[in-house]
């Protein structure tokens, strides 16, 4: 129990990190001196760059068994130069490349930790439990910690938020013994399974995380809501993430991943289904599965690379998982663009066609991932 919460509560200072920094207030700050468009690039290069590193490290993990040491590694680097921001405020272009530079180390701070699930038996309930933290944490620095820090002290604070979110975990968690010398990126991209896994995952993720950047404008544009009850949803939204983390862990655990990952492609079918029949009245409800369905995504995900591939490529494995969640944030966004285009602003119908991914997913899993009668795994 001491090291299941040792692990949730980074979680925790993970999503302050990700709520406040990466997602608020230095994107607000750095688009005053330069170009959004730019910004959006260099940021984008920063996860293709932060996927090259981890191809590598993850080898360097994956045959020396380093996952913890590069865990505490790149954990301490993002804190570090989340810090040094704060120091650089007045020169916008150096707090640019810190910050680029603190996406890479925290990327592959998150590599490494989901590694880090191999050193646990029960790892649907850890897994879910560090979903769980991770919606708290998110909703409280958005709801408290937004509104009363300012920059550039902010960065200070948020650093050692993350700092000390980040020490149980270092310090409780043992490093997976797991190791082969025979890791090799070669391999694994032939390795056609996995692969069709991970457009499986795309394809819910994009619809996630689309959700997750969208969804105040389209509780506005769609429903006509005020700021209060949108932030009235989102938390409801936060709460359906909180249960739904405990409750997929738990139910990974009792029945396997290979029953319960496939019930997030029908999730999100579902809720894209239900979304576009959703009157006014019934959005609150709405909200709480979409948390619900998203928490299956994060707790799900990384299970299945763990027990259903070689654990001895866990690190090598992941880096794969963590560009999948950063591709997503933008095909997402652009194809939701497409729809809105196409569909001359129908944000109804856009959420419809939506449907599709999850729907693919589902196929494709169905089909060569994991099909009646596979064994599968390693």
């Amino acid at each position: 129990m001491k090291r299941g919460l040792s692990f949730a509560l980074f979680d925790v200072g993970e999503t302050v990190l990700g709520a406040l920094v990466f997602s608020t207030f230095f994107p607000l700050y750095i688009t005053r001196f330069i170009d959004t468009k730019v910004y959006s690039l260099l940021y984008g290069l920063s996860f293709l760059f932060s996927f090259l590193v981890a191809l590598n490290l993850g080898k360097l993990a994956d045959r020396r068994a380093l996952r913890k040491h590069l865990f505490v590694a790149s954990a301490l680097g993002a804190a570090l130069l989340c810090g040094a921001i704060a120091v650089a405020y007045e020169k916008p272009m150096l707090a640019l490349l810190l910050f680029l530079s603190m996406a890479v180390f925290h990327q592959q701070a998150l590599v490494f930790y989901n590694s880090l699930l191999l050193s646990f038996e029960s790892r649907g309930g850890v897994s879910g439990l560090g979903v769980s933290f991770g919606y708290i944490g998110s909703a409280l620095a958005l709801l408290f910690l937004a509104q009363s820090l300012k920059e550039p002290g902010l960065y200070l604070v948020v650093a050692l938020i993350y700092l000390l979110f980040f020490i149980p975990s270092a310090v409780a968690i043992p490093n997976p013994s797991q190791s082969s010398r025979e890791v090799s990126v070669k391999a694994v991209l032939k390795d056609r399974r996995f692969l069709l896994l991970i457009l499986a995952v795309l394809s819910i993720t994009e619809v996630a995380n689309t959700l997750i950047a969208m969804m105040g404008i389209y509780l506005r544009e769609v429903y006509s809501l005020e700021k209060v009850e949108i932030y009235r949803v989102i938390g409801t939204s936060a709460l359906g993430g909180v249960i739904g983390g405990v409750f997929w862990g738990l139910i990974t655990d009792s029945l396997g991943v290979r029953r319960v990952f496939p019930a997030g492609f029908l999730f999100w079918i579902v809720f894209l289904l239900l979304l576009s029949l959703t009157p006014k009245s019934l959005i609150v409800p709405a909200g709480f599965l979409a948390g619900f369905s998203l928490a299956h995504i994060w707790t799900t995900s990384r299970l299945y690379i763990l027990e259903e591939f070689p654990q001895q490529e866990a690190s090598l494995r992941l880096s794969f998982l963590s560009l999948t969640e950063r591709v997503a944030s933008m095909s997402g966004l652009l194809i939701w663009s497409f729809f809105l285009f196409m569909t001359q602003d129908n944000y109804r119908l856009s959420a419809l066609l939506m449907v599709c991914f999850p729907l693919a997913g589902f196929v494709l899993y169905r089909k060569f991932v994991y099909p009646e009668g596979s064994h599968g795994g390693d």
